[in-house]
C-alpha cells in the first residue's frame, strides 16, 4: 500500500511540474494568456507578489470555497494549488526560456505549452489524489447550475477570471484563443494516444486516503 501511494504521489508531482513547465511556456510564448493565468497575471501586475505567489493563494481561497460547496478535497488538490505557480517561478528564476518576440515561433511555444499540460493532466488526473482547485470548482458550480451545460459553466467561469485579468492589465491575444478553443480539442487526441479514459478515475479525498492506508496498517 505504502509501494503504491508513493508511486501515486510520484506520478502526481511529476505531473505539476509538467503543468508548471506548460503553463511557463504559454506565458512566454506572448501571444495571449489563458483565462487563469491571465487571471494570476493581472493579479501580479497590480500587486507586485511573485507569480507563483498569486497562484497558491487564489488556488488555496479556491479550495475553501470548493470545501464550502462540499466537494471532494485531496492531497492532490493542495499539492496542485502549491506547486505549479512555484515552478513557474522556478523556471522564470532560471530563465530557461526567453519571452518570445517573433508572434509566429510564440504561437509553436504557446501549442507546445499546450500539450505539455495535456500531458501533466494524464499524469496528474491519473494519479487519483484529488482533481484540481479549479476543475473542482468548475463541478461544484455545475451542480448548483443544473440547467446549464458543463461547457457553458466552464465557459463563464473562464470568462469571468478572464475578463478580470484584462481589466488588470493581462495580455490578452491570439494565445487566448487557442487557450480556450485549443486546450479541448488537444487533450482529447492525447488522451486517446495515451489509452487514457478521465471518467475512470475516483478520486480519493483526504479522508479515503488517510482511511486506506490505516486499514492497510492495522
Amino acid at each position: 500500500m505504502i509501494r503504491e501511494y508513493l508511486k501515486r504521489t510520484t506520478r502526481l508531482i511529476f505531473g505539476l511540474f509538467l503543468y508548471g513547465l506548460g503553463s511557463y511556456m504559454g506565458i512566454q510564448a506572448n501571444v495571449g494568456l489563458a483565462p487563469w493565468e491571465a487571471f494570476s497575471m493581472g493579479i501580479f501586475y497590480k500587486t507586485g507578489m511573485l507569480y507563483g505567489d498569486v497562484v497558491v493563494f487564489t488556488g488555496i481561497i479556491i479550495i475553501i470555497i470548493d470545501f464550502l460547496l462540499k466537494e471532494k478535497i485531496g492531497f492532490g488538490t493542495v499539492l496542485n494549488a502549491i506547486l505549479i505557480g512555484k515552478v513557474v517561478d522556478l523556471l522564470n528564476w532560471i530563465d530557461i526560456l526567453p519571452k518570445m518576440e517573433n508572434f509566429w515561433i510564440g504561437v509553436l511555444v504557446l501549442l507546445a505549452g499546450q500539450v505539455v499540460i495535456c500531458l501533466a493532466s494524464y499524469f496528474y488526473i491519473g494519479a487519483g489524489l484529488g482533481c484540481g482547485p479549479r476543475d473542482a470548482l468548475m463541478v461544484a458550480l455545475g451542480k448548483r447550475m443544473n440547467k446549464l451545460p458543463i461547457g457553458l459553466v466552464r465557459g463563464l467561469l473562464e470568462g469571468t477570471v478572464l475578463l478580470i485579468g484584462w481589466l488588470m492589465g493581462a495580455k490578452i491575444g491570439i494565445g487566448t484563443v487557442i487557450a480556450v478553443f485549443g486546450i479541448g480539442t488537444i487533450m482529447e487526441y492525447t488522451f486517446r494516444i495515451l489509452h487514457f479514459d478521465v471518467k475512470n478515475i475516483k478520486h480519493e479525498n483526504f479522508a479515503d486516503t488517510i482511511r486506506r492506508l490505516k486499514e492497510r496498517s492495522i
